[in-house]
Parts: structure tokens; C-alpha cells; sequence
């Protein structure tokens, strides 16, 4: 993460929620209630733990899904999203029968959002 503090924003928004105070930290954390833990590192962390590391190249890191309630949510926390500078493919219907929708967080890395219809 090139700004872990905006990044930790973005990821707030869709239903991760990290400790008091890390987002001025090179690492964070988020557990859900299902026991998936995503963490996030700073590159300059990254790049202490691991000298030898370098980006992949292009933009594409990680693609994360979000299952939202609805259709409708899907095109709610997208236009939020959006309004923040983070639409990148507008909601749409999907002919797998999922209302769909693609973010992109502050590092440029897709976010799916997706309900059934």
C-alpha cells in the first residue's frame, strides 16, 4: 500500500473494520466473524521485511470481492465509491444472475461488489 491511511478508508467503507490508530502504523489488520484476517503493509515496511522485493509489474495486486444484501446495495456503495474517485465499472447485471459492480482502491487495484439478483 502506497497510503495506508486512505486505503484503510476505502476498505472501512465496504465493511472492514481495523483498530483505533492504525492507520498511522506500516501494518493493519481486520478480522471478520467467518475468521478471515486481511492485513495490509506499507511498501517501505514491505521493503524492510523483504529488501529483495519489488512490485509486480502493472497495477493489478489483488482483486477482493464484496457480497453486498442486495442489487440495490451494490449500486448504493458503488456511487459512494464513486464519489470518492474510486468508480471504475458501473453497477451492471451480470448473465451469471449477479448484480456486479467494480471499485478501484487507492492503489488502483480492482474491488469487486456483487449481490445476487
Amino acid at each position: 500500500m502506497e497510503d495506508l491511511h486512505h486505503a484503510l478508508g476505502f476498505y472501512h467503507r465496504l465493511g472492514l473494520d481495523t483498530a483505533e490508530g492504525v492507520a498511522d502504523e506500516p501494518h493493519a489488520e481486520a478480522g471478520t466473524a467467518s475468521g478471515l484476517r486481511v492485513a495490509w503493509d506499507t511498501v517501505a515496511l514491505t521493503e524492510q521485511i523483504d529488501p529483495s522485493w519489488t512490485a509486480p509489474p502493472g497495477r493489478r495486486r489483488i482483486t477482493l470481492v464484496f457480497e453486498c444484501p442486495s442489487s440495490a446495495e451494490v449500486d448504493a456503495k458503488y456511487t459512494e465509491l464513486a464519489a470518492l474517485g474510486h468508480g471504475h465499472k458501473e453497477p451492471w447485471n451480470a448473465f451469471w444472475g449477479q448484480g456486479y459492480a467494480v471499485v478501484k482502491n487507492p492503489d488502483g487495484n480492482p474491488v469487486d461488489l456483487f449481490a445476487p439478483l
